[in-house]
């Protein structure tokens, strides 16, 4: 019962074994050795990435810090310091993508949903709308609306 309840609230998933370790065909399982070691080279770069993105930020809050008025942030500061936390939190959930793809035989759909919808989010908090068109408005405007529709849909309970 308790797994049964762990196995609930992580959410939809779906099972996938596109690259599986056994396969009849040698030159297949080799292909599936180097593709899946490829993987592992993404994963070991995006913690990389990742400690560049908070070298960035502390980066970038150093330099708000100093510059004058001192220890004072302007709107405008505030959005990019949010920008450079967001890109460091979608570099993780891609992260977290990486390590469940490599590690288990379950797609973590909302997972993946929920990372799109942080980078789009992203977008919408450094958005500067005096540069920003109706078009792109209502292009921004949809894509929030597909992911969040997307989002509740695989997340609702049958």
């Amino acid at each position: 019962m308790e797994q049964h309840d762990h196995d609930r609230h992580r959410g939809p998933q779906l099972q996938h074994d596109e690259l599986p370790e056994e396969h009849e065909d040698p030159l297949i399982r080799r292909l599936h050795f180097i593709i899946r070691q490829a993987i592992k080279v993404l994963a070991v770069l995006m913690v990389l990435v990742i400690i560049w993105g908070v070298l960035d930020v502390i980066y970038v809050l150093y330099t708000k810090f100093i510059s004058p008025p001192v220890l004072l942030f302007e709107v405008s500061d505030i959005f990019v310091i949010f920008g450079a936390f967001m890109v460091v939190l979608i570099a993780v959930e891609i992260f977290v993508n990486i390590r469940l793809y490599l590690g288990t035989n379950i797609l973590p759909i909302r997972l993946v949903v929920a990372t799109a919808l942080m980078a789009i989010a992203r977008k919408v908090i450094i958005l500067d709308i005096a540069t920003v068109t109706a078009m792109e408005m209502l292009a921004i405007a949809a894509v929030v609306l597909a992911l969040g529709v997307t989002h509740w849909l695989v997340g609702k309970q049958d």
